[in-house]
């Protein structure tokens, strides 16, 4: 028995590009080891912006994490918006000028960044989380 040759050298083409075409995007995200999560940060803020993409949506606030300093802008980062409408968030979940209570992992390397943990708004009192097991546990989450 003779081994078989291929005929059409196109087919083993397009099934390298189309396995590439899966394992890149894989490849590509990072991971959350520039959290410090043995850290969490806790302070009042205001919403500036609001970012409902993906892969990861993003909040950035005003917010003076320490007493006595001057507010400055931080970007928090989120799980993807399928994740967060699973658990009730919506593409309006906070608005610009949105006074929130704050809760967030820092960055290990000290740049104005983090992981989003929980937020309470002010003004209604509702609270949101991106741990989806926090959201089935905690009765004013929606």
């Amino acid at each position: 028995m003779e081994p078989k040759t291929v005929k059409n050298p196109i087919v083993p083409v397009v099934m390298l590009g189309c396995a590439l075409a899966v394992a890149l995007p894989a490849a590509a995200h990072h991971s959350f080891a520039m959290f410090d999560f043995n850290k969490t940060i806790s302070c009042p803020a205001t919403v500036t912006e609001f970012r409902w993409t993906n892969p990861h949506v993003t909040l950035l606030v005003q917010a003076a994490v320490k007493p006595g300093e001057a507010a400055q802008v931080w970007s928090l980062e989120l799980t993807s918006p399928g994740n967060l409408t699973r658990i009730g968030w919506t593409h309006s979940s906070f608005k610009p000028g949105d006074r929130i209570e704050l809760q967030f992992n820092p960055l290990r390397d000290g740049r104005h960044g983090g992981a989003f943990k929980q937020a309470k708004i002010v003004a209604t009192g509702q609270v949101f989380t991106s741990s989806v097991r926090d959201a089935n546990e905690t009765p004013n989450l929606k």
